[in-house]
This record gives C-alpha cells, structure tokens and sequence, in this order.
C-alpha cells in the first residue's frame, strides 16, 4: 500500500492479519528533535492486526529533525514550553487521524496513541481531553501538562480510555518526578492505567518495550 499525501508527513505499516475491513490503528508520536523514523523501528514488533502510522511533527528544527512545539532552553529563564503551540499541533493532530482514518480505511473507534516525551505529552493530552477518540495510550517518558489539556477535561467519560505509562528512574532530560504525578492524576479521573519504571535515562529499555507490547496485545 503506498502512503497517501496527508496533511502531514508519516509513515506505515499495513495489518498483516485481517481480522475486520476496518482494522484498529496505531499512531506513533514521536519526541522533540525526532522525526517519524524513530519510533517506526518499533513497527515490526506490533501487533500484526494493526496498521501503524509513524507521524512526522509539524515543526522544523534546525539543522535537522522536527517539533510538535517550541522548547525554550534560556538559561536565564529557565526551560520552558510553548503550551499555545502545544495546543495547535493538538488539532493537528486530531484533523490527522480523522484524514488518515478515512483515506486508508480505518476502524476510527480503535485507535491507540504511542508517544515519546514531547509526542507522549500529546498523547496524554489528547486522550485525556477527547477519551471519546482515544481508547489507548502508552506514554513513554513524558508527563502530564494540565495546561494543553481542554477545558473542563476532568468532567469526561474515561471509561473506555486505558493508559501504560513508563519512566526511566535516571532520565536527565524529564525528572521522574515529573511522570509520578501522572498516576494520582489518572487515579482521581477513574482512568484505567499501569505505570511502571526502569532503570535507564530518557529511553525505551528492551524491557519496557516487551511489557507495553504485551500490555497492548491484551488490551486490544
């Protein structure tokens, strides 16, 4: 199958196992300064009745890579993030899902975000502010940013939304501390989740990708 021109820039991989004319999709998000290669190696690996969509970031970075949204590193200022373009890749993300969703015949009501630090923010953002088109995550080091989240998110139906959420115990770029408020967080909502640490930086160890795959298969 050849990719469709979207409005923007990804990979696939088609299901190999048909087990409906709509299979159920996975998106892959990936981090700040990535690009839609990265977490495509996890593809082969995935559940074969699923398509995989690796999706490039809208933002460029230089000299090479892309952004979901700006990081601010000014010492002087402390590192922050622009929230505001949080909020509109956000959107373009949604529109995407919608687009990919129709153009390669996808089933809309099973759909599973996987995302990486920046690209496991989203995720989270997403599905906490629209459970209704989200029913998995699996968030690798990130955390949760209540301030992209839309308005009055708390009052949502979680019912159907599971989460897996993993940090590494020793991650330099995002403190663990910042991923273990997640889930008191997701507890507080009723959201069904599991979340796990492993003993590496800011990365996905052997061992966390085969317990979030196993995680995935049981769960879809």
């Amino acid at each position: 199958m050849n990719t469709q021109t979207l409005s923007l820039e990804h990979l696939i991989r088609p299901n190999s196992v048909k087990k409906t004319n709509k299979p159920a999709v996975t998106f892959l998000l990936h981090g700040y300064g990535s690009n839609e290669e990265d977490l495509f190696s996890f593809a082969p690996e995935l559940p074969e009745d699923q398509f995989i969509i690796s999706v490039r970031a809208p933002y460029n970075l230089e000299p090479f890579g892309y952004a979901w949204y700006a990081i601010n590193f000014d010492a002087q200022h402390g590192k922050w993030s622009d929230d505001e373009q949080a909020k509109t890749s956000i959107g373009k993300i949604l529109d995407f899902i919608n687009e990919a969703c129709e153009s390669y015949n996808l089933n809309h009501e099973e759909i599973t975000l996987i995302g990486f630090s920046q690209g496991c923010i989203l995720s989270y953002a997403l599905a906490l502010s629209y459970p209704n088109k989200i029913k998995r995550v699996i968030a690798l080091s990130g955390y949760i940013n209540e301030g992209i989240l839309k308005e009055n998110y708390e009052k949502n139906d979680f019912s159907q939304l599971s989460i897996y959420a993993s940090h590494g115990l020793v991650d330099q770029v995002i403190p663990v501390e910042w991923a273990q408020k997640a889930p008191e967080l997701l507890e507080k909502l009723g959201v069904d989740y599991k979340y796990s640490e492993y003993p590496v930086g800011h990365g996905v160890a052997p061992q966390n990708f085969y317990d979030f795959k196993a995680w995935l298969e049981r769960k879809s």
